[in-house]
């Protein structure tokens, strides 16, 4: 049971089959890079290329968006949501619970020693690694199945090119883009202004 938190902003539940707002899902204020932000992930989806029965490892879940999101194209599938902070463990819970339709399920632990029970995945999206990037990916490279993908998510240009350059050596033909998006404010006189967010570099390449 997930108990209520003066900290934490809810939303109401929502019914679309995929493209859900970044406030439908429960994070805590202020937002400390919980949440894939929904322009980074509707390229990061695309790059993963689910199918309707793909198994999906969500590695650094956050609050779970790229999780549930996936959940709903893999509506066969499964989705492990893994992620190393049990402090924010009850949001990733909260939105699973509303969004994941039971296709979800929740691991609270480090990478890569979290992955070592799961099943091997189709699909592995990467949202936070740290310090232990590098363990993480030699893990999924070697778990990942035949033809399946990695898609990474980045805020330094310097990590992004690490992976890029290791997925390259792996044999996968890496591709990178960087999403730099925008979003339309109102001002107090009605006027519309541009409020830049933080750029995110997309590293994704596919095992042969």
């Amino acid at each position: 049971m997930v108990r209520a938190d003066p900290t934490v902003e809810t939303a109401p539940a929502v019914s679309r089959a995929l493209g859900l707002s970044d406030d439908a899902f429960a994070q805590r204020r202020p937002v400390r890079g919980q949440i894939t932000k929904s322009e980074v992930r509707a390229v990061s989806l695309y790059a993963l290329q689910l199918r309707p029965d793909s198994l999906v490892w969500d590695i650094g879940a956050g609050t779970g968006s790229v999780a549930v999101e996936a959940a709903r194209i893999a509506h066969r599938g499964c989705v492990y949501a893994i992620d190393k902070d049990a402090g924010s463990a009850d949001l990733l819970h909260a939105n699973v619970a509303r969004y994941g339709e039971g296709r979800v399920s929740v691991v609270i632990g480090a990478a890569p020693d979290a992955l070592g029970a799961l099943p091997d995945p189709d699909a592995v999206f990467i949202g936070g690694g740290g310090a232990a990037m590098p363990e993480i990916l030699d893990t999924v490279l070697l778990r990942l199945r035949s033809a399946g993908r990695v898609v990474a998510n980045f805020a330094a240009m310097e990590r992004a090119n690490d992976t890029y350059r290791a997925l390259r050596v792996a044999g996968m033909s890496p591709e990178m883009t960087v999403v730099s998006a925008a979003r339309g404010r109102e001002l107090p006189d009605g006027a519309l202004r541009l409020e830049a967010m933080n750029p995110v570099f997309i590293v994704w390449g596919q095992k042969e």
